[in-house]
């Protein structure tokens, strides 16, 4: 009997290491594999963490985290790739140029802050991640404090659904997606804007302390999606659906910020 069967779809995630399995490296793999993507890797940084806080982050050499990227590169028919919490001004600098190469569709979750509140990239590498990394952006994913850093806004001055709206609203010269789940109301509004044109999408908000990982998982979503070759537009209506789904069934682990369930529905 012929076993042979067309090659799965392969994307790329460029990340830290999350020992506790729900964000990072760990959720981005377990997001592809359910969306039947294959997943490769390129490891920024090593965290020690659990649910409720990080002890230690050690980012990697830059040559060792963009040696991994060229290994997966020549090797592996990547169709698409992310990046997540990338360390150091140094790491960003490094990587820039051999994504240029790649050609490749790259979303930018630009992970700034652990959900326990610690620091996952350096300050001063935020200028450089600007200038360098968003501009090869087929989709950028920042919340809203990551929102308020990346556009030069003030700390807190998006504080309703209408000023992410008006943010939005304004000038963007690459696809970004701006999401409201840390604001406060019964409602999550995220906006999706391309070329100028804004939507929104929202949903009931789960009332739940289970929430590590969300943005490291809606943004593999899309990467996986896009990966299969969906319109952007598409990828992320269809990881925003399955990131609720990955919410409303996370599995109660751990005493704080507990990770979701990867693979809703199973």
């Amino acid at each position: 009997m012929d076993r042979t069967r067309a090659a799965p779809a392969v994307a790329l995630s460029i990340a830290g290491s999350d020992s506790g399995g729900g964000a990072g490296i760990q959720a981005d793999l377990k997001t592809f594999a359910a969306h039947r993507v294959f997943g490769t890797s390129a490891v920024t940084l090593i965290t020690a963490q659990n649910t409720r806080r990080v002890s230690h982050v050690h980012v990697l050499e830059p040559a060792l985290v963009v040696a991994q990227l060229k290994r997966v590169l020549e090797d592996f028919p990547v169709k698409a790739a992310k990046t997540g919490a990338l360390g150091t001004a140094a790491v960003i600098s490094a990587l820039a140029p051999a994504l240029q190469g790649a050609g490749l569709p790259l979303v930018i979750d630009p992970v700034m802050i652990a959900k326990s509140g610690d620091l996952l990239l350096e300050l001063e590498a935020i200028t450089v991640l600007r200038e360098e990394l968003l501009p090869l952006a087929a989709l950028v994913t920042p919340n809203v404090r990551e929102a308020e850093q990346l556009f030069g806004l003030e700390p807190g001055q998006i504080r309703t659904s209408d000023d992410l709206q008006r943010l939005a609203e304004s000038s963007f010269a690459i696809p970004v997606l701006l999401k409201g789940g840390h604001l406060e109301g019964s409602e999550v509004t995220d906006y999706l804007v391309v070329d100028g044109q804004v939507e929104a999408f929202r949903d009931k908000r789960i009332q739940t302390r289970h929430l590590h990982g969300t943005g490291c998982t809606l943004s593999a979503a899309i990467t996986a999606r896009l990966a299969l070759g969906e319109p952007l537009p598409t990828a992320v209506r269809g990881a925003r659906r399955y990131l609720q789904a990955a919410i409303e069934q996370a599995p109660g682990l751990g005493q704080g910020h507990g990770p979701l369930e990867f693979f809703p529905g199973t």
